[in-house]
């Protein structure tokens, strides 16, 4: 409870940092339509006719559809990072309209708190350091998420093999540790179904594996 508690009072303080930080930078597309005028009727709703459920058709008296979503974003990015993919779809199951939905993210991104590039980065460290998975398994994860082929390409390109070697080796030493006393070909196939499934291509995973089972005593060659 005390956990939850501390998760959310940390979730209110990035939503109250984020929030002022969206202030400053002019994040508010009300202000500019006060400024520039009105937009033409279903303009906001992508230009069909007004209404349809859709958080954007500009009705007398309701909230201002964008910020409405800049504040759905807002909450979203105050629990953990997103890409601009997962708040789209977001925004979407919200009813909001693509146009507002597009004109929100846009001014976000301007102002750094929806970065597809560094949610990358960040993410690639986190797995690695948390998971160990290996490039492979990245980049299906980070295309799921929604982040574009060419910056995941980037991100991936800085991916150490020979870390990764590491990161396998580490795996292995951690599960061997459940298969004491089991054959030699269970050992193996068993480790390298599993790195597999971290991502590991089955040259790295044989590699790591017959190295991790030569070293075992009961393994030993004379």
């Amino acid at each position: 409870m005390a956990a939850d508690a501390e998760r959310l009072d940390a979730a209110r303080e990035a939503l109250a940092a984020a929030e002022a930080a969206a202030s400053a930078s002019g994040l508010r597309p009300a202000e500019e339509k006060r400024r520039g005028g009105r937009e033409p009727d279903g303009a906001s709703s992508g230009g069909g006719p007004p209404g349809r459920g859709l958080i954007g058709a500009g009705r007398p008296g309701e909230p201002d559809p964008h910020d409405v979503a800049r504040r759905s974003v807002l909450r979203q990015l105050a629990m953990g990072p997103r890409t601009r993919k997962q708040l789209e779809d977001k925004l979407r199951d919200r009813g909001t309209a693509p146009d507002v939905a597009a004109r929100v993210l846009d001014r976000m991104g301007e102002v750094g708190l929806v970065d597809d590039e560094a949610y990358a980065e960040m993410f690639v460290r986190s797995q690695q350091e948390t998971k160990g998975l290996a490039a492979s398994a990245l980049r299906h994860e980070l295309r799921r998420k929604g982040v574009a082929d060419e910056l995941v390409d980037a991100v991936l390109d800085e991916v150490d093999p020979e870390r990764e070697k590491d990161q396998a080796r580490a795996l292995v030493t951690r599960r061997l540790r459940t298969m004491r006393g089991l054959d030699r070909e269970v050992q193996t196939r068993r480790l390298a179904a599993y790195l597999a499934r971290k991502g590991y291509g089955s040259s790295v995973s044989y590699q790591v594996v017959r190295e991790a089972l030569d070293s075992l005593p009961e393994h030993s060659r004379d």
